[in-house]
């Protein structure tokens, strides 16, 4: 497996987990979040060294600072358990749907579960979690119903044309929020979407519908109809289904472009957060960083992120993220666990080409770049392989295998190399490799600087495909 998408156990990128089986659903219970433990996900360990050298080692920080998406929530409230390790995949077509019955109004089902960033999130000790939620048994027949709006302590940003209006955005970007229900092997769970076409094809995440055996969708207008997976791309956490018998056509979000956001910009996130009620939930804040990057276990890293105070909880996962006129600019996405109000959200440049592939039904050709290196953090490196190599460099990227036939190989490089610079900019660690290359096409080249024995030199590599 090649390091640039290789998982590493540094804390510069957070990595992130899929969601972990919910307990068997019944009925939801009491409205109110309830608590969960501290969870512990899954760490990679240390990739095999090169024959006939002893194998590195890479110890964890002393608070791993991963990110994840929720981990299910039991009937009792403590059954959170450990996130698999690997990225989310394509869930099958779903089945027909058993239709609820529909007075008009969306019936309140309770917290179920969040598979994007938030409650169980919270007390994710280190970890950023997704969001949406599992039906874990009980009963709610209180479940709030008006929308909420939680805003930040500070005031809102002032706009040119005066205050943000969030009310007024509501109401007109509600009606292209809606809130997805799935079936899978493990229970139920609950996310969000946005409405991007009339005749009712939906965006969300991936690892909202992973694994899903049957979709719902609950519309702003009480209409509950089923839906069917057009398509997903996983290592973008994107997905798109298509609501079925719809009927009346719905109202469409308009797409922003996330390229005019700057820093400190107002942003609203709106969501089915943690399935309270049949009213989307609505947050404020601002655009805290932009072109954030965040890794997974399984290696994937998804780039060009938008990182907000907006506050993204379980169930917001496929939400959408809107600017001061209305416009979706990013797709809720995760959550930084152990801080308070970090989110990310999906950049909407970054996945409009993604989503006229899939809805157009072509197949979406990753072409992911590669440079064919094994690597590891050379601060967890053995003092027995330091040695061994000459390595002076207290940070950098050690070269544990090159994959044979490929860029790197191609350039010269050899295990026991440490990575030192791409392009000129400093690599501290692994996780920086993978973010350089990622930057790239498959056929670039990029200047590696690396220090062999002792010395330095610059090698020219052309970038393979995945």
């Amino acid at each position: 497996m090649d390091q640039e998408n290789t998982p590493n156990n540094s804390n510069i990128n957070p990595a992130w987990t899929p969601p972990a089986a919910p307990a068997a659903p019944t009925r939801p219970p009491q409205a109110g979040p309830p608590s969960a433990p501290p969870l512990a996900g899954p760490v990679a360990g240390p990739p095999t060294a090169p024959q006939g050298m002893a194998a590195p080692v890479a110890p964890l920080p002393p608070a791993y600072t991963g990110w994840s998406i929720p981990a299910a929530q039991s009937a009792q409230g403590a059954a959170a358990t450990g996130l698999g390790g690997t990225a989310p995949s394509a869930p099958q077509p779903a089945p027909s749907v058993k239709r609820k019955a529909s007075s008009g109004a969306r019936q309140p089902s309770g917290v179920r579960s969040a598979l994007i960033g938030g409650l169980v999130g919270a007390i994710v000790a280190g970890g950023v979690v997704g969001a949406a939620l599992w039906n874990n048994g009980g009963s709610n027949t209180n479940a709030a119903k008006p929308v909420a709006t939680s805003e930040n302590a500070r005031p809102s940003a002032t706009m040119p044309g005066g205050s943000l209006d969030v009310r007024s955005l509501l109401t007109k970007v509600s009606p292209s929020v809606v809130a997805i229900h799935t079936g899978t092997r493990q229970g139920e769970a609950a996310g969000s979407g946005v409405v991007i076409s009339e005749d009712g094809l939906v965006l969300t995440n991936a690892h909202v519908v992973e694994g899903a055996t049957s979709i719902e969708i609950d519309f702003s207008d009480g209409r509950t109809v089923e839906a069917r997976l057009i398509g997903a791309v996983p290592e973008n956490d994107v997905a798109l289904i298509k609501a079925e018998g719809l009927g009346d056509p719905v109202k469409a979000a308009d797409l922003g472009n996330s390229s005019d956001l700057q820093v400190g910009d107002d942003v609203v996130a709106i969501g089915n957060a943690l399935n309270l009620g049949e009213e989307p939930s609505v947050t404020t804040g601002i655009v805290s960083a932009l072109g954030r990057s965040l890794d997974s276990p399984s290696g994937e890293t998804l780039t060009d992120l938008i990182q907000t105070d907006a506050a993204i909880n379980p169930g917001n996962s496929g939400g959408p993220l809107i600017n001061s006129q209305g416009q979706v600019v990013g797709i809720n996405t995760a959550i930084l666990a152990d801080a308070q109000n970090i989110g990310f959200s999906l950049s909407i440049d970054s996945i409009k080409s993604i989503i006229d592939d899939v809805s157009s039904g072509r197949e979406v050709e990753s072409n992911r770049p590669v440079l064919g290196v094994e690597t590891l953090d050379v601060a967890g490196v053995d003092t027995a392989v330091v040695d061994r190599f000459s390595i002076t460099a207290t940070s950098g990227a050690f070269v544990q295998k090159v994959s044979p036939g490929s860029g790197a190989d191609d350039a010269g490089m050899q295990a026991g190399d440490v990575i030192v610079a791409v392009d000129g900019r400093r690599i501290r660690t692994a996780s920086d490799v993978g973010q350089a290359v990622k930057a790239k096409k498959a056929g670039d080249q990029i200047k590696v600087t690396l220090e062999r024995s002792g010395e330095k030199l610059d090698v020219t590599a052309t970038l393979g495909s995945k």
